[in-house]
């Protein structure tokens, strides 16, 4: 085993190790049972800066390990209204994109590559000609696992700023959707479910309209 092979193994060990670290992390702080509106009531409302940066963090650490994002944007909305509630939690939700972006950049690219060369070949062939765009239809597409994607893209040759770029821009219909649930906007209980499910839809229109598009311009040979 050469020196490159060897350092890569380490790389792949230190990865592994890490992830496991975290979900032992997670079952012993019971960062699910954090997640609540008790918790933010006593940590996070009304403490200022450091309220905002304990949430910013949590909510990093929280979608970064993949637990769901839309949990931070309800939070946020509960947290810290409509308008803030949607900024911070798009804030921690990017945040935590990126970590899980990096971290299989610079710990896993070569280790998982190696032993999953044809999945990776099918996220490089769906992202690299496109990437902001082919993100975007991703994140606006309500399947798919939010970890899992970072992770993927992290590994693969697309570049980070238009993945973190489409990543971010994605994320905000369902986080103004949650944020809005959560926010307890002076609006009739009906009317907010009903203009969040028009959101969602039209976030999942979208995606499904970039990627017919994509379809259509791939089959007429357009790059």
């Amino acid at each position: 085993m050469d020196r490159k092979q060897t350092r890569a193994l380490v790389k792949g060990l230190v990865l592994l190790l890490t992830l496991i670290g975290v979900e032992v992390l997670l079952k012993t702080l019971s960062l699910e049972n954090m997640a609540d509106a008790d918790w933010i009531d006593q940590n996070i409302r009304g403490k200022g800066l450091a309220g905002l940066a304990l949430f910013a963090g949590m909510g990093a650490l929280f979608t970064g390990v993949g637990l769901p994002r839309q949990i931070i944007a309800f939070l946020a909305g509960y947290a810290y209204g409509f308008v803030m509630g949607t900024l911070m939690a798009l804030f921690a939700t990017a945040i935590g994109c990126g970590g899980a972006f990096f971290y299989a950049r610079f710990l896993g690219q070569r280790f998982v590559t190696a032993r999953l060369k044809g999945k990776i070949r099918g996220v490089d062939e769906f992202l690299k000609k496109k990437p902001f765009t082919m993100t975007l239809i991703i994140r606006f597409m309500p399947v798919g696992s939010n970890i899992a994607t970072n992770l993927a893209a992290g590994v693969s040759s697309i570049k980070a700023l238009p993945f973190l770029a489409g990543s971010t821009l994605g994320f905000l219909p369902q986080t103004l959707i949650f944020a809005l649930l959560g926010s307890g906007f002076q609006v009739d209980t009906g009317w907010r479910i009903s203009l969040s499910a028009a959101l969602f839809l039209l976030s999942a229109y979208f995606g499904f309209s970039l990627y017919r598009r994509h379809k259509a311009g791939a089959v007429n040979g357009e790059n």
